[in-house]
């Protein structure tokens, strides 16, 4: 069955991570009348388990399974991934962009001046950050605190709720950004897949979308695709671009974790401190998880004698940055393996870990299977969308992870930011 819906907006924004929610909340902000369409839900965060799981954790959803058993996460609900994302403010990658012709930098000093980007207070780091800090320090790591997107007097001395989604409102995410957009105007619609795009001449006039079994459309002249690394090059291919969604980044990493006495841990910010080893292709930071993700990754590689030691459990997190490749499926499958220079890479970064971790007195180190974040390049600036973010379709834009068009390692966060402030600017010219 397919019903009509005839809109008057101005622009349609597909999908509310940074990218999609910059866009929308600029064009609003201009009294803009802006659709937003959103594939989840939009319930209040919570920050519990349950809600992590239903957002981020649904088999062949929002956890997609490649090759060697590696698992791909992103997270489906208003926000996108950046309700459960770790709030670390990385700088974005202002000269590779301009290589290809994005100059971000007034965007940059504009999100800079407008979220609170800054190291944690001392009392805001916890004790298994404070400790592989200091051992790391004591190797001679140039290891520190990392920026993060917190409004630090909001957050909660000994929570652990980063990981599920800040029920406190302390960390920053997009949603912000998009009750933004509502408050000054904006039309939000969740639970809204979008399928396709619409094209008379060359030019996209709207979008068909899915909601409770019908198929509905929505059209307006401006048209900002803002789906994912994985959502939106599969929305493109659908509508006539073919060449989206190969050779991509997918920011593998692994978990190295070892049991110490006495830490009474297990509840703090993850990503406090950490050192970029930009020579060597990853970046190592402490990472705390909730006692459930903690137990996930001792089961997962056997370590059932681990399962609980979570309250004394050390752990560093390695990100690598990995080789272009691999195919996005038609069905929004995931094709890719792990080059062995990756893999390399992780297990170098292990070596180091495990120093760090023993001179902080750790004992039974592992490390957890390959998981990855963050997919991107797969709709690449140069190939599928020229500087101006614009596809070979007059008005359809795209704003998300997916058109960096190299891999650098690091969360993409602030530089989405950038690139939505950006791309607002052009659409409102």
């Amino acid at each position: 069955m397919e019903s009509t819906r005839h809109g008057t907006y101005d622009a349609i924004v597909v999908g509310t991570g940074p990218g999609g929610a910059t866009v929308a909340r600029e064009l609003s902000k201009q009294s803009q009348n802006v659709l937003i369409l959103e594939w989840g839900d939009n319930w209040g965060i919570r920050g519990t388990s349950w809600q992590a799981a239903l957002a981020g954790g649904v088999p062949g959803r929002s956890l997609l399974m490649t090759y060697n058993a590696l698992a791909l996460v992103r997270g489906i609900t208003t926000g996108g991934s950046s309700v459960f994302f770790y709030a670390t403010a990385f700088d974005p990658p202002v000269e590779m962009l301009k290589s290809h012709g994005l100059d971000i930098t007034a965007e940059v000093a504009e999100v800079q001046k407008e979220l609170p980007i800054a190291p944690l207070k001392d009392d805001l780091v916890g004790p298994g950050a404070t400790r592989i800090m200091a051992s790391a320090r004591e190797l001679g790591y140039a290891w520190n605190k990392l920026p993060k997107f917190i409004y630090q007097e909001k957050c909660q001395p000994g929570c652990w709720r980063c990981n599920y989604g800040c029920p406190f409102g302390a960390k920053w995410n997009a949603r912000h950004y998009i009750d933004q957009a509502v408050e000054k105007g904006a039309t939000l619609i969740s639970r809204a897949k979008v399928h396709k795009v619409l094209v008379e001449k060359n030019t996209a006039i709207g979008v068909a979308y899915k909601r409770w079994g019908g198929v509905q459309r929505a059209y307006a002249p401006k048209i900002i695709l803002a789906a994912g690394g994985i959502g939106s090059p599969v929305i493109l291919r659908k509508s006539g671009i073919y060449r989206a969604g190969y050779d991509y980044f997918f920011d593998p990493l692994i978990s190295v974790m070892g049991t110490v006495k006495n830490l009474g841990g297990g509840r703090e910010v993850p990503m406090a401190t950490g050192v970029h080893m930009e020579d060597e292709g990853y970046v190592m930071t402490d990472m705390t998880v909730p006692r459930s993700p903690y137990m996930l990754f001792a089961a997962q590689v056997f370590r059932l004698h681990k399962l609980f030691s979570h309250g004394n459990t050390l752990q560093i997190m390695i990100k690598a940055k990995d080789r272009l490749g691999g195919r996005v499926t038609w069905n929004e499958g995931v094709r890719k393996h792990l080059h062995d220079s990756d893999r390399q890479k992780l297990l170098k970064g292990y070596d180091r870990a495990r120093e760090i971790l023993k001179n902080a007195g750790a004992t039974g180190i592992f490390k957890s299977w390959y998981i990855a974040a963050h997919p991107g390049g797969t709709v690449k600036v140069g190939d599928v969308v020229d500087a101006d973010l614009q596809t070979q379709y007059h008005n359809l834009y795209v704003c998300d992870c997916s058109v960096i068009p190299e891999a650098w390692g690091l969360p993409p966060t602030f530089t989405l930011l950038a690139l939505g402030k950006r791309l607002a600017k052009q659409l409102a010219k």
